[in-house]
């Protein structure tokens, strides 16, 4: 691995599809890679659907939206395949000269491979056969690394400053005109800052009970005297109106209208942010907001909101994390997340209200 640390590249692949909070814990690479290698052409391979997350970043010079869930057709489907060859042209088009695979499965070491890059880096311990792919194989450490520092272990392989752990997002300022616009237009007290609430997330282990949202939209409002904004995306939009009905007046219920970009510019104005392992959590910690975060199935210290323990609640169990995604599947009733009461969640919540300043990333123009 010595040689990738002394070796100059000029154009360089990241790939890393999915999902919101795995693309936020890979930017430190980025910029890492940026300052190593100022003048090399950067893109990043990323799902269609996270691609508008990555549009502001100034250290990348190009965006590759990949149409993942097109493509799982790829040889059931005649146009599907003509599409995906000449999306594998197009990339092998741009010679590029280093592929870091950052997700580490099958589908995208092989894109790494199929990119025709000569240099290929990925995690040795990587699933689905994806480390035969690579050329270089970086050791990931303790398995109970946060995934931001594992990934900073490809760039200290490279060579890169590691000085830098900030995990951010950059925002234009047309980010939050339209997180105000859409604030002021349903009703939310914008000027005065709001708890922004986060009823939902993919596995239904991980949720909070909505009801339980709504209860402690009103007890923040009597006890912070703040109104509180629900977000969520078009599969969380049930979770939203339940803790809307809930709240008494005390929640708006954004869930499903907002996008990626929106959604971050909610996050950077909140007062305080309560979220279950989700998008918003990971947001929130990116700039440095007032959290609580609900943690039962699985591990803060993997996947928690990064640099920010001390804003983990959670209720300290013997079966806690086992990673299991159904509710179904758990024997104890789901008491990991059932034993959060709203009373011992809103004490937290109010005594975090406005205790961090954001950390908002100024917006810079992407490289040409």
């Amino acid at each position: 691995m010595s040689d990738l640390a002394e070796r100059s590249f000029e154009r360089i692949l990241i790939i890393k599809p999915s999902s919101a909070g795995d693309i936020l814990h890979a930017l430190p690479v980025l910029r890492a890679v940026r300052g190593r290698f100022p003048s090399a052409h950067i893109a990043w391979l990323v799902a269609a659907s996270f691609a508008d997350l990555l549009s502001a970043e100034p250290e990348l010079n190009e965006v590759i939206p990949f149409e993942r869930h097109r493509f799982a057709r790829l040889g059931r489907s005649a146009a599907v395949t003509r599409d995906f060859l000449a999306f594998v042209g197009a990339m092998r088009s741009r010679r590029y000269d280093l592929a870091i695979d950052l997700q580490g499965l099958f589908r995208s070491a092989f894109l790494a491979r199929a990119s025709g890059a000569p240099t290929r880096v990925g995690f040795a311990e990587a699933r689905e056969f994806a480390p035969l792919f690579y050329t270089h194989r970086v050791r990931g450490g303790d398995a109970e690394m946060h995934a931001a520092d594992r990934n900073r272990l490809v760039a200290v392989a490279l060579g890169c400053d590691d000085s830098s752990t900030d995990v951010c997002l950059t925002l234009r300022e047309a980010d939050r005109a339209a997180a105000a616009a859409l604030l002021e237009g349903a009703g939310a007290r914008a000027a005065d800052g709001c708890a922004v609430l986060a009823p939902a997330t993919r596995w239904e282990t991980k949720c909070w009970p909505a009801e339980r949202y709504g209860r402690l939209a009103r007890l923040i409002r009597e006890r912070a005297g703040l109104s509180s904004v629900l977000v969520g995306g078009r599969a969380d939009e049930a979770a939203g109106r339940a803790a809307e009905a809930a709240s008494d007046g005390a929640a708006v219920n954004l869930c499903g209208r907002t996008t990626l970009r929106t959604l971050a510019a909610v996050v950077a104005g909140a007062r305080v942010v309560v979220s279950g392992d989700s998008t918003p959590m990971h947001l929130a910690a990116a700039f440095g907001r007032p959290l609580v975060a609900l943690f039962g199935p699985t591990n803060p210290r993997r996947t928690g909101p990064y640099g920010r323990d001390a804003d983990v609640l959670r209720v300290d169990l013997d079966c806690s994390p086992c990673y299991l995604r159904r509710r179904a599947q758990c024997p104890y009733e789901h008491a990991c997340m059932e034993r959060l009461t709203v009373e011992s969640v809103a004490e937290v919540a109010v005594a975090r209200v406005g205790r961090r300043a954001a950390r908002l990333v100024p917006h810079a123009e992407p490289r040409p």
